[in-house]
């Protein structure tokens, strides 16, 4: 279990202040439910624009909308208590200028009561990250393989394979940190590479599917618990609550097919 001081939720600058003092645990949750279990146990609850494909069975991140992510960040801010909750921006609601993501992610901050934002983007961004830091709002970057640039990329494909391609992402690590970045996520990104950044970084690197020595690790929470059909190859899976609902949810089913489901009144009779 995590450690959280009691009555306190966790802040960006404590998350900050984690850099190589203690491993930080994120996961993914978008609804009250999960927000709830997770709670106790992480450092930060990332309400991920991943909700679009996990709830929503759509095929990428990109049709996430401001309204959908204030919307689950409003019931994950209502049923937690102790982590960092950070909502990400969706993709068109923050790229096109400075004052138009801080219009979008000051509505966040104002209609969820959560405490930072996430955005996607490599050293473009850093006038953006900037822009938002000095005016009062925490910002997680997000670097590597970028969900919401999936079209330019041509798939979710790991990043730098190609040793040529180091330097580059190397520099929109430090670009992101430098311009005010409470903490970097790191994904896909091949393992050499990606070891390498932490160190390079005054800020916490929290990887997904990058190296173990980053400063903390995000999954989304329903692929490591075998909710999710289909997950990344990186992705250890923690449990197996899928099979286990099948399993409850065909009992039931069979149950009430072959009339052996209790009626209420056999159900008061057990009680009393």
């Amino acid at each position: 279990m995590s450690s959280h001081t009691a009555g306190k939720r966790t802040t960006a600058p404590d998350i900050r202040a984690r850099k190589g003092v203690e491993p930080i645990v994120a996961l993914t949750a978008y609804n009250a439910l999960t927000a709830r279990l997770v709670d106790a146990h992480v450092d930060i609850i990332l309400v991920g624009d991943s909700l679009a494909m996990v709830e929503h069975g759509m095929s990428s991140t990109l049709g996430a909308n401001l309204n959908l992510m204030i919307s689950h960040a409003k019931s994950v801010m209502r049923v937690s208590s102790k982590a960092l909750v950070v909502v990400d921006l969706p993709f068109g609601s923050y790229e096109s200028s400075p004052r138009v993501a801080f219009e979008s992610a000051s509505r966040i901050l104002q209609e969820t009561g959560c405490s930072a934002v996430k955005l996607e983007g490599a050293t473009a961004m850093s006038e953006t990250i900037e822009f938002l830091s000095a005016r009062g709002i925490p910002v997680m970057a997000h670097v590597g393989l970028m969900p919401q640039s999936v079209m330019t990329l041509g798939g979710f494909k790991v990043q730098g394979r190609d040793e040529k391609d180091w330097p580059e992402l190397e520099a929109a690590a430090r670009a992101v940190a430098n311009a005010g970045a409470f903490a970097v996520v790191l994904e896909g990104t091949v393992e050499p590479l990606a070891a390498r950044i932490p160190k390079a970084l005054p800020v916490p690197t929290i990887g997904i599917g990058a190296s173990s020595e980053c400063d903390g690790q995000v999954l989304v929470l329903e692929d490591m618990l075998g909710l999710s059909e289909r997950v990344p190859r990186f992705v250890r899976r923690f449990g197996e609550l899928g099979v286990a609902a099948d399993k409850a949810i065909s009992a039931y089913a069979a149950a009430v097919r072959d009339r052996s489901f209790p009626n209420e009144e056999e159900v008061y009779r057990s009680k009393n």
